[in-house]
């Protein structure tokens, strides 16, 4: 279209608002105890996932949250609220550090010009931000917050008697270091010599790195790590009061894995001392079903029960699946491999040797590393099992539907027979203790043996102690019967394990942590931040060690001590940019208490701090877990108010090409949004990636949407403004100081409720397609009304802002009531008598053709509504010179005149 005549000027006043709106900060939001701040008004915090500025820029799929947030923004602060609404760059990270390596520039270069890019782009599409809060991770006074926030993490403990994190000096303990919840451990990760860095099991994909594609390998490397499973029982419990969705909750669920079960204890055959191997299960009922064990290739006893005969295969194995991640490992639709040790463990029910085999779909950091192997009923079982034709024990088989009568002792043990099991001993609640009747009751029948395994809850067979008793009844009575012996134990397990929190890059956050005579201590607050040394060469080093290391006067800390070499990962920065964005000059504390107080309310109400956060699926795991758990623990240590970071959750859907695909560069279905506001302006863009389907869903980006929602602005536009011969742009002489027709205020009030009622819902779509109807009501007339115009300019500001304002401002130089701005002015509100009906269509007919139409009152009687007929001209002329035989008037509906042909 840019070679087209535009159908209003937007080049000319988009730009212009923009200005306007920097120049005099429009949106800047004080604090309390600033100048302006109006302590009694609500608050609404909204915010957007923050961006990391790449060196591509945004496309049209970025903005689609921005938008939604923006329009929110707008109209709480014309409701009467304190709005924060703030934008900032989460700017660490791999990506920049990779280029850095590739072209050598500086990534502290690279990463701001690709902030300016993203900014410009964002101030194109007229966002409502308060710039005076933008943060950026890698700044110094950004890093030296989030490196005190981790000194408050390694300073404290998780307390179980008070289940809440402490402070360390309240230990008891003689090891504090043991249980910090920042720690130092030995392990397994993702280690890619290419890019000399571990990477996050995310990162890795089908061996190798999501970034650049090099192998990756898995190596045991000393790491921080952060205790985030001493909270997994909190970050449970505290997903209920939030208002997010369903789904996510239950991904966040899903990974934190809770589940109740046993541990049990199996030896090593002819070991010395009965060589204990622990596991956990939540089928302890299954116990007599296991045939093999499964160590993890990792686990620490593979190299001490391993015989000589099989020792060669095992660290053959080993070394072949050093290369895969945990994600590949644990995809459930690769093929099972695995290699036998060789030796065997004792089953501590019933005292049967089994083999002790290592596989990579066993992990060490899920339960033990250890699995008892029950194939007929755990389907990876079953299938490493099949394949190395290992035993299968059938000890569970399902229940049939249930039915209930008068049973005598003879029908029970008929109907139960495949178990072998008796009246004495069979009863929906277990053993009858004693018993010399059946009472009427509802009984489980054991099915026969499905063709594969059955991983359900059933009846126990073949289980000696538990034959015959339902799954549930199993469970505790084998938990119980353990424990007597000191073989296991009852336990609750997590899937979620700690956080492996170290990075070997060199862009990133510096641990504020220095080593002396092989221990760690923290540095003290007043030396924070800890900077990044300059380096010309960011390549990896080759070996373990990280980038910093060759920095080798900033090393050293002293002449004793150095500093650690790790930096933290990306997602340090993103854990709590929301507490910076509420306080951001703040120089003395990461935030005041009074602004938490007042911007994340006081935990009553609601436990989230923030109103409103909106972003993509794609964080709805890791970064919202990870914020909770570090919001969680300033909470406790008594520097917030609320005990949870995002009351309201909601995740926009995705934008695809205009061939239904996802963008890339690769498929060349990228739309830049720069393109489309040259050629279509910013509130044009705004409003058709709401249009588009509810914010929520997936769906196609379409160049005849834009430039439908194109000409619907032009429409509004042409309702106030024409263009003269000349090429300038005037009121048109149509508008009128006259009030509304009675139809133009029902269409009007209608538009308030609805468009109101759509915002509260985040109903974007339909709330502009109600302001559609309501312009074209307003065009259809002769005389525009101006109380009419200036009611519907406020509905569109939030969504239009640009439009909005340059109409407001030609209209006040020639009307009163258009002071200030459209953005500025207060939400409407609808009356709900307007919105009745009180006049009626009716249709004019002779001979049952419709010869015209009429407008009447709802009430009119029959009399006055064939009066209105015959007063009618057009209608009247029809029965000129014909015999009216008969008028039939059906109120509301018609007048029907029988002639005489």
């Amino acid at each position: 279209m840019s070679s087209q005549r535009k159908q209003y000027p937007f080049s000319y006043f988009e730009p212009k608002w923009q200005h306007r709106w920097a120049e005099s900060q429009t949106y800047r939001t004080p604090n309390p105890g600033d100048d302006g701040f109006d302590a009694s008004k609500p608050k609404y915090y909204v915010l957007d996932m923050f961006p990391y500025p790449s060196g591509e820029g945004l496309h049209v799929g970025h903005p689609e949250g921005y938008t939604a947030t923006d329009i929110l923004a707008r109209w709480h602060r014309m409701r009467g609220y304190n709005v924060l609404h703030p934008m900032g760059w989460d700017a660490f990270g791999l990506p920049a550090e990779q280029y850095a390596v590739k072209t050598g520039q500086h990534p502290a270069a690279t990463t701001a010009r690709n902030v300016a890019r993203f900014k410009i782009q964002l101030e194109r599409i007229g966002f409502s931000y308060d710039w005076s809060r933008e943060v950026n991770t890698t700044d110094p006074d950004y890093v030296r917050w989030t490196q005190w926030i981790f000194l408050q993490i390694y300073n404290a403990w998780f307390n179980p008697e008070t289940n809440r994190a402490e402070l360390i000096n309240t230990y008891q303990g003689n090891d504090p270091d043991s249980v910090r919840l920042a720690y130092v451990a030995e392990m397994p990760v993702n280690w890619c010599p290419a890019l000399g860095t571990v990477l996050a099991n995310e990162e890795v994909v089908d061996g190798k790195s999501e970034v650049g594609g090099f192998p990756v390998e898995r190596r045991p490397m000393r790491q921080w790590m952060l205790r985030i499973t001493a909270f997994a029982e909190r970050l449970l419990a505290g997903l209920v009061p939030l208002d997010w969705p369903e789904s996510i909750k239950l991904l966040q669920k899903n990974w934190i894995g809770r589940s109740e079960g046993a541990f049990v204890k199996f030896a090593v055959e002819n070991s010395e001392h009965r060589i204990p191997i622990e596991i956990y299960t939540t089928r302890p009922d299954t116990l007599f079903g296991a045939t093999y064990m499964v160590l993890a290739p990792e686990h620490p006893l593979v190299a001490t029960i391993t015989t000589p005969e099989q020792k060669e295969a095992v660290e053959n194995y080993i070394q072949t699946i050093a290369s895969k991640s945990e994600r590949d490992r644990q995809d459930a639709s690769h093929e099972k491999t695995g290699v036998f040790t060789g030796a065997s463990a004792i089953n501590p029910v019933n005292e049967e040797r089994i083999p002790i085999w290592i596989a990579d779909y066993v992990l060490t950091g899920y339960g033990t590393g250890a699995i008892m192997a029950v194939p007929a009923h755990d389907d990876r079982d079953y299938e490493f099992a099949k394949k190395f034709h290992l035993p299968i024990q059938e000890v569970v088989r399902p229940i049939a539907p249930t039915f209930q009568e008068q049973t005598s002792e003879k029908q029970v043990a008929e109907n139960t027979s495949l178990g072998g099991i008796t009246s004495e001993e069979f009863a929906p609640g277990g053993i009858i203790p004693g018993g010399t009747g059946v009472p009427p009751v509802i009984h489980p029948i054991p099915q026969p043996s499905p063709p594969s395994c059955f991983t359900g809850e059933g009846i126990a067979i073949n289980s000696g102690l538990l034959t015959g008793l339902p799954t549930a009844d199993a469970k505790r009575k084998i938990t119980t019967w353990l424990e007597e012996r000191s073989l296991g134990r009852a336990a609750v397990q997590y899937k979620l394990r700690d956080w492996l929190f170290s990075r070997q890059r060199y862009w990133g956050e510096p641990f504020p942590i220095i080593w002396e005579n092989g221990h760690h201590r923290a540095l003290n607050a007043s030396e924070l931040p800890v900077r990044l040394p300059e380096l010309d060469d960011f390549k990896p080093t080759g070996t373990a060690e990280p980038p910093l290391a060759k920095a080798k006067d900033w090393v050293h800390y002293s002449d004793t001590a150095t500093r650690e070499l790790n930096t933290m990962p990306q997602w340090a920065g993103s854990c709590w940019y929301y507490l910076r964005f509420c306080d951001p000059q703040n120089s003395s504390q990461f935030i005041s208490k009074e602004t938490a107080h007042y911007w994340l309310g006081d935990g009553k109400r609601t436990p989230g701090g923030v109103d409103l956060y909106v972003g993509g699926t794609e964080h709805a795991v890791l970064h919202l877990l990870y914020s909770r758990f570090w919001h969680m623990v300033i909470y406790d240590l008594g520097h917030l108010p609320t005990p949870e970071p995002f009351q309201r959750l909601v995740n926009q859907g995705i934008i695809l090409g205009n061939d239904g695909q996802k963008m890339s560069k690769s498929r060349g279905n990228v739309v830049n949004p720069d393109e489309v506001i040259h050629d279509y302006g910013a509130d044009a863009f705004r409003l058709y990636e709401m249009f588009m389907g509810p914010l929520e869903q997936m769906k196609p980006w379409s160049m005849k949407g834009v430039e439908g929602v194109y000409r619907f602005l032009a429409r509004v536009w042409r309702l106030v403004m024409h263009e003269t011969p000349d090429g300038e742009w005037q009121l048109i002489e149509a508008l009128a100081d006259i009030p509304p027709t009675p139809t133009q205020l029902r269409v009007l009030h209608a538009t308030i409720k609805k468009v109101t009622a759509d915002l509260g819902t985040l109903s974007f779509n339909t709330a502009i397609a109600q302001m559609m109807v309501c312009v074209n009501e307003l065009t259809a007339a002769e005389k525009r009304p101006i109380a009419a115009l200036r009611t519907l300019l406020i509905l569109l500001s939030p969504f239009a802002p640009h439009i909005a304002d340059e109409l407001w401002e030609q209209l006040g130089k020639k009307f009163a009531e258009f002071e200030g701005h459209a953005h500025t002015q207060t939400w409407p509100q609808h009356d709900e008598s307007l919105l009745i009906e009180n006049e009626v269509e009716i249709v004019l007919q002779i001979n049952g053709k419709v010869r015209g139409k009429l407008t009447v009152s709802k009430n009119a009687e029959r009399a006055r509504i064939e009066a209105a007929a015959r007063a009618d001209e057009k209608f009247s002329a029809h029965l000129q010179g014909k015999e009216i035989l008969k008028v039939i008037v059906v109120p509301g509906k018609l007048v029907n005149f029988a002639v005489k042909n």
